[in-house]
């Protein structure tokens, strides 16, 4: 069922794309799907096979029933401005700010700066950069870690919590595979080069793990230490998108993540009523609960298009897992600490993953919390966590 409805709406999405925008979006059901300006993209190896290879037994129907749209301006340009954003995505201020500086866009950051006395004796700062997951956000950090700061390290800490390219605030162009490439040039471009980082510490989640692990491969001499948590490592991209996302319909999380991993139309529907109305649903949802303020996850779980989310979790999570030993046999050659924190009932990245690096690199130190899943490993322990981190940070830059 779910493969014919994603071929009608292959159908739909590439009558209304050409309709509004002028000219139809190329997809991934047939063919190698690399879309309309593979400009910037290091070659294909970048490209997850998995973008293309998922099963679908009326694929080829798709040609059969594909109508034919004259070319030319779709009456929705005005004037000579083309619209900026795709019809299906959402027009708001949050989600198009970064489209106010189109020659210089960078990375949404959040910089807890270190609280110094005038009069205190100068020492060395120390950087501090962390790495959200999958539709998540700076928010994740921000509400954890940065209140559950000590006091020595609200003095000898700067932290910088980014929104990945493509999530919350930052940027999200519908012209980017988003792969690993584009993920750490937009890193370099916002946080690296600009605070003239040379020495660092990193901190990841589930997704961030991987995007921080080729970071870091980059920036070996000046990494200091990184702490993983949940990370996805896979040897190749079809184990990471099985593992991760098996085509279940219950229980109702693994349906839903199904969804958004294998079909590639229904998923966009999904943004479409979801994200592209988040206002709306943000409204009802404060509403129900009878609060001003929604929880930050409820938030951030909206805040990408499914073009950047797509792309991210296939070229990324998929696409990065035939680099990951490449980047720990870097690391582990020039000494990197490396620190994994996994809970034990994690039921989105199996605890083995964990194991796996430990099995590649033997020096990797892993932490296993027990009754923690995926998010309770930081969000139900939020205040243990910081102190850990503190004390990895300290023993090294002691």
């Amino acid at each position: 069922m779910l493969d014919i409805l994603d071929v009608i709406m292959c159908v739909f999405f590439r009558f209304f794309d050409e309709f509004v925008e002028g000219k139809s979006s190329s997809c991934y059901c047939v063919g190698t799907g690399k879309g309309e300006n593979p400009a910037g993209v290091d070659g294909e190896i970048e490209l997850s096979e998995s973008l293309n290879r998922r099963k679908n037994v009326f694929r080829k129907m798709r040609f059969l029933i594909t109508p034919k749209i004259r070319s030319g301006e779709s009456p929705f340009y005005v004037g000579k401005t083309k619209m900026r954003n795709r019809w299906s995505d959402c027009g708001c201020e949050a989600c198009v700010n970064w489209m106010n500086n189109e020659t210089d866009s960078r990375l949404h950051l959040l910089v807890n700066e270190p609280e110094r006395e005038k009069n205190s004796p100068e020492t060395t700062v120390q950087n501090v950069v962390f790495i959200h997951g999958f539709l998540s956000s700076s928010l994740f950090w921000e509400e954890t870690v940065f209140p559950n700061l000590s006091e020595n390290a609200k003095q000898n800490y700067r932290l910088f919590a980014v929104d990945l390219f493509g999530f919350g605030k930052s940027p999200k162009p519908s012209d980017s595979f988003y792969t690993l490439t584009d993920h750490i040039e937009m890193l370099e471009k916002s946080v690296i080069l600009p605070f003239k980082m040379n020495s660092f510490h990193l901190v990841a989640h589930s997704m961030g793990c991987v995007i921080a692990l080729a970071l870091a491969a980059k920036y070996s001499d000046s990494v200091k230490s990184i702490t993983l948590v949940a990370p996805p490592y896979f040897s190749s991209s079809k184990e990471a998108l099985t593992r991760l996302v098996r085509r279940r319909v219950w229980p109702p999380m693994l349906f839903a993540s199904a969804l958004m991993s294998w079909y590639e139309h229904l998923g966009r529907c999904v943004c479409f009523f979801i994200c592209r109305h988040h206002r709306a649903w943000e409204s009802i949802f404060r509403l129900l609960a009878r609060k001003r303020d929604l929880h930050f996850t409820m938030i951030d779980l909206t805040r990408h298009t499914h073009h950047s989310a797509w792309h991210t979790m296939h070229n990324v999570v998929c696409g990065g897992a035939k680099f990951l030993d490449t980047y720990l046999e870097v690391l582990r050659g020039d000494g990197v600490k490396i620190h994994v924190v996994q809970g034990s009932n994690d039921q989105v990245v199996p605890v083995e993953c964990s194991f796996n690096m430990k099995m590649k690199d033997a020096d990797v130190d892993i932490d296993i919390i027990r009754n923690a899943d995926h998010s309770s490993v930081i969000l139900g322990r939020a205040e243990n966590f910081t102190r850990n981190l503190e004390r990895l940070w300290a023993s090294i830059d002691d």
